[in-house]
């Protein structure tokens, strides 16, 4: 047993593999930490620190386009996020080098990143507008007004590696086209191409449709399959 598992972590590529680490450390600390740090008068929320606020909130950090990435919330978040990183990311760092590989899965996640920030300021554009609106116009009840309006910023927030997740996904059906995967629960292999085109369909319908109750960032992925193909073609096109 012992020996299989060495074999297996060795077969996992170094970037891949200190990803992952991060990622589950991160993801238990989260867990752990607050309860014992309330036991010493100590309160922390590391999600509320390392997860990406909106841009004008009073709680944002340019380093959080970097930092949301490696934080998630639930299990099942960061067990389908760190399966795909395995999946995915191993094969694409095999073929590209450590180097190459973890500055696509950076640029990919910072660049979901961004997007998810545009998306923010198109969406709530009106209300924050009328909100600021109302602040000039009623100076009476304005200090209350502009409290309303930072808690409303400091309530959006954005956590997880879906965005790199989506980035390797669309290199990977963009540099194996004709490779075979499976959609759960269809027991039909699917060639790459067709796989990452529909997701991508599917993100962008899912976004745009913004089903109540649906908290997931889809035009963060979007973006990280978008910066995916820009970083790809600029390679292409410099013959890296």
């Amino acid at each position: 047993m012992n020996n299989y598992r060495s074999s297996f972590l060795n077969s996992i590529p170094p970037v891949v593999k200190n990803i992952i680490a991060i990622n589950v450390i991160l993801w238990l600390a989260t867990l752990v930490l607050p309860g014992f740090l309330n036991r010493l008068g100590i309160n922390i929320d590391l999600t509320d620190i390392l997860g990406m606020h909106y841009w004008a909130s009073t709680k944002f950090n340019p380093a959080q386009l970097i930092t949301y990435m490696f934080m998630h919330g639930g299990f099942t978040h960061i067990l389908f996020n760190m399966f795909a990183l395995y999946m995915f990311g191993g094969v694409l760092e095999n073929l590209w080098g450590p180097k190459r590989f973890l500055f696509y899965y950076l640029v990919t996640g910072v660049g979901a990143g961004l997007v998810q920030q545009v998306f923010w300021t198109i969406e709530y554009h009106s209300a924050l507008t009328a909100i600021s609106n109302a602040i000039a116009s009623n100076a009476i009840n304005a200090p209350e007004l502009i409290l309303q309006k930072q808690a409303f910023q400091n309530m959006l927030i954005t956590i997880g590696a879906s965005g790199s997740v989506f980035g390797l996904l669309l290199a990977f059906g963009w540099l194996f086209p004709e490779a075979k995967l499976m959609i759960f629960p269809l027991p039909i292999p699917i060639k790459a191409r067709i796989f990452v085109a529909l997701y991508g369909v599917v993100e962008l319908f899912m976004g745009v449709a913004q089903f109540s109750g649906d908290s997931i960032a889809h035009f963060a992925h979007l973006g990280g399959m978008l910066f995916g193909a820009i970083l790809i073609l600029w390679w292409k096109k410099k013959n890296y």
